[in-house]
């Protein structure tokens, strides 16, 4: 969809639709809202007086205009609540946008024109205004038709219209980042639907090196042998049960060649996790073609990173395999040796996400990356901890923990920080190894990040278990069913950050 900013009056805009707002509780329409109803004879007043709309947020009221043609220049006028004044926020209108997108989309709106929500009263800069509402339309409307196709068409235009020429430079560049940010997020969206079958670890790699050559950045993928070499046993442990061959992918971007420092992101890459030899139950199975969700982010976040061009160097490391059972597979008991020479003693292979990522985590320090991010949709338990909408955040470093947080707030992404008890580090001392690669059930979230803290050593660190928000099972704002590409925009976020913390020394 094309998204652009437009001068003009937009009662007079043509379009298939035109979106104006209404706060919950507003006795009376506003701003660009009022204009609209004065031209449709009161009708917006009408529905207000008769609570037939009552602004609450993620309502979107349709005001059909083909009776009485000449009064807009729309055929559709759409009504979206914005919720309480004192809760509005950017993310907010992101989720605003999602819903006026997906509600003009099932009406056959090819083109539509929006105010900017939140502007005025709500207290949201333009530049954020546009921003979200870019965002949540691209990320709304978003939808995984590979292998069947979308029940609708999608909207092809939309103009965000106001009305003073000046406030055009301010919109067109906030409107540009959306458009990537919210591209990003949707190419790992459809990374994370993409059937097992059609997304294994070579072609995870594949999909590396498309990204690295249509966005100038730096490719790599070891195979078994490099792997091999490098003494990453506990990758190839849990490649081990597979015919699939496992792959380390690194993609990195420079932006700042003077500078020594370069950012570590990490993603979890198990493109299917059946549990291995401790299998798991076969409800619910399908979904695990989506364990590779934190790998597929920080691809996707390379390739906005490289649009953005941030002063900053960044390089993401991705260990891919499948994790399956057969006569060859790693078995509870075994002991694995990880790159960084610490052995590990397997008490479940259904906890494969922390082994793989104790290799990746031994890579990046030897790469000299600092500090590490790694993204996983490590453990059931931080789901069960936290729920679907927060993911959990795990760090040795409470300064990076707060710009991690704060980034992660500002690009919408609901993060929790946990807790990083040594008591608990008991639960995973092994009598034949130096460590056990799980603990007991209550906990596991936090066990499942200590043992990864064992192979980062003071390297500063964010674990960010993203196993509740990484799937969603229903429409809601711009959340979509499927995939959901959490932990892009927070990682762009950061890196931006970075870049501007290195220009202020």
């Amino acid at each position: 969809m094309e998204i652009r900013a437009a001068v003009g009056d937009i009662t007079q805009i043509e379009a298939d639709a035109i979106v104006v707002n209404l706060f919950e509780g507003a006795e009376h329409a506003g701003g660009a809202t009022a204009a609209v109803d004065e031209a449709l004879d009161g009708a917006i007043s009408s529905l207000i007086d008769r609570r037939a709309i009552k602004g609450r947020f993620g309502e979107v009221a349709i005001v059909h205009t083909v009776a009485k043609p000449g009064q807009v220049g729309a055929r559709i006028v759409a009504i979206a609540g914005l919720g309480k004044p004192e809760d509005c926020s950017a993310d907010r209108i992101r989720g605003v946008a999602g819903e006026f997108c997906r509600a003009l989309r099932k009406l056959n709106c090819r083109n539509m024109a929006t105010i900017l929500h939140g502007a005025g009263s709500g207290g949201i800069d333009l530049q954020a205004s546009a921003q979200a509402i870019t965002e949540g339309a691209l990320l709304g409307l978003y939808t995984f038709g590979k292998y069947k196709k979308p029940e609708y068409e999608d909207i092809e235009e939309m103009l965000i219209v106001v009305s003073e020429e000046s406030s055009l430079p301010v919109l067109e560049p906030a409107i540009g980042k959306g458009k990537i940010t919210a591209e990003a997020t949707n190419l790992a969206r459809d990374m994370i639907n993409e059937p097992a079958n059609y997304m294994t670890p070579s072609q995870m790699a594949e999909a590396a090196q498309e990204i690295a050559a249509k966005y100038g950045l730096e490719f790599k993928a070891f195979d078994r042998e490099d792997m091999e070499t490098m003494g990453m046993e506990a990758l190839l442990g849990v490649a081990s049960g597979s015919s699939q061959p496992a792959k380390l992918i690194t993609l990195s971007y420079t932006g700042d060649a003077h500078s020594q420092r370069t950012l570590g992101f990490l993603g979890k890459g198990v493109t299917f996790d059946s549990g291995g030899i401790s299998i798991k139950s076969s409800e619910g199975m399908g979904e695990m073609k989506g364990d590779m969700a934190g790998a597929a982010a920080v691809m996707a976040a390379l390739a906005a990173i490289a649009q953005l061009r941030p002063q900053v160097n960044v390089t993401a490391v991705i260990p891919a395999t499948e994790n399956l059972p057969s006569g060859t597979a790693l078995k509870p008991g075994d002991v694995l040796k990880a790159m960084n020479g610490k052995t590990i003693e397997i008490i479940s292979t259904d906890a494969e996400g922390r082994l793989i990522l104790a290799d990746a985590l031994s890579y990046a320090q030897k790469l000299g990356l600092s500090p590490l991010i790694d993204l996983a949709t490590l453990t059931g338990a931080c789901r069960i901890a936290l729920g679907t909408l927060y993911a959990g955040l795990f760090s040795n470093n409470q300064d990076l923990t707060d710009k991690v947080l704060e980034a992660a707030q500002r690009a919408g992404e609901r993060m929790w920080q946990m807790p990083m008890p040594e008591e608990y580090k008991e639960q995973i001392k092994s009598e034949i190894a130096d460590v056990k690669n799980t603990g007991e059930r209550a906990g596991g979230a936090i066990t499942a990040a200590l043992f990864l803290s064992e192979f980062v050593d003071t390297t500063p660190w964010v674990h960010i278990d993203i196993a509740g928000p990484a799937n969603s099972s229903k429409e809601s704002g711009y959340t979509v069913k499927g995939g959901t590409g959490v932990g892009v925009r927070t990682l762009v976020e950061l890196a931006l950050d970075e870049a501007r913390s290195e220009e202020a020394v």
